[in-house]
């Protein structure tokens, strides 16, 4: 599975600049948060310490808190302004004060979690993963920080994903402009080579309309879905080369809208607990080096 590699710097200082106009504009985010949360209702678990993995804004954690009121909440973001534009919105509800829940805040990369090995017992993040350069290392992290027993709630872009502006791009040269997204399968395989159990994965299309291309792309840029893959094209996107794309996009206007798809993979797993023998002891599983 090979993927295009993000600018880590470059992403970080795009997340950095979109972080006022974040809640704005990610309203396909803010309803995937929603549904992620809805499915939570399935699932019997009560952990004590909680990891929002990609917080962003913090646009979870309301209802996270809700949900686990005794529970200790990490919010962590690869970009600090995200997390203290988060803070400046935050709206105090009296339950805060009853349950006097804990959140802190940590700037940090998914791929290398500033946390200790089995140190949590949930970790959440939605439409996040799609920003990492190794999606194993990352679901190898969030086994290592969760206990035995804890929980991997997540969702992500499939590839499907900004199939219509790709493909617009693509005729006008052979650059990556719209990041490439992991399939549904190799994120189930991940998980289950990273240790994970009873993993259940699905999918939902979500199609957003747009008056013209600019529009679309205003979007993206206000989430702070800049294209930092290192094989992006040198430069900015000039008015020839915007103009061919919009001319390729054109065609699959409907009434009178451009649309933009967006493949939502939704997954939980967890991480098993320690198998016992009769006489009490673990056993371990030795696998062959590779």
């Amino acid at each position: 599975m090979s993927l295009p590699q993000f600018d880590k710097k470059l992403l970080r200082r795009s997340f950095e600049r979109a972080a006022h106009s974040y809640d704005a504009a990610a309203v396909l985010q803010h309803e995937v948060c929603r549904r992620m949360d809805e499915r939570l209702d399935l699932i019997k678990h009560q952990p004590a310490t909680l990891l929002d993995a990609g917080s962003g804004t913090g646009n979870a954690l309301s209802a996270l808190r809700t949900r686990y009121p005794k529970a200790r909440v990490l919010a962590l973001d690869l970009a600090l302004t995200m997390l203290q534009q988060g803070r400046k919105g935050a709206v105090k509800p009296w339950w805060k004060f009853v349950f006097k829940q804990q959140v802190n805040e940590l700037c940090g990369d998914i791929e290398q979690l500033p946390l200790a090995t089995g140190s949590v017992d949930m970790v959440w993040s939605n439409l996040a993963l799609q920003w990492v350069n190794d999606p194993d290392q990352a679901f190898g992290e969030f086994n290592r920080v969760l206990a035995p027993g804890g929980l991997l709630m997540f969702s992500t872009f499939g590839p499907d994903t900004l199939k219509e502006l790709r493909a617009a791009f693509a005729t006008v040269d052979q650059h990556t402009h719209v990041s490439r997204f992991i399939d549904l399968h190799d994120i189930g395989d991940i998980l289950v080579k990273r240790g994970f159990a009873d993993p259940v994965m699905d999918m939902e299309p979500f199609t957003l309309t747009y008056s013209d291309v600019r529009a679309l792309m205003h979007d993206l840029k206000a989430i702070g879905a800049h294209n930092v893959t290192q094989t992006r094209p040198p430069g900015l996107t000039g008015k020839l080369r915007l103009a061919a794309v919009t001319q390729a996009y054109e065609p699959l206007r409907r009434d009178g809208k451009l649309p933009a798809t967006f493949e939502v993979v939704y997954g939980h797993a967890w991480k098993p607990l320690p198998r016992i023998t009769s006489s009490g002891k673990k056993i371990i599983d030795i696998k062959p080096a590779t």
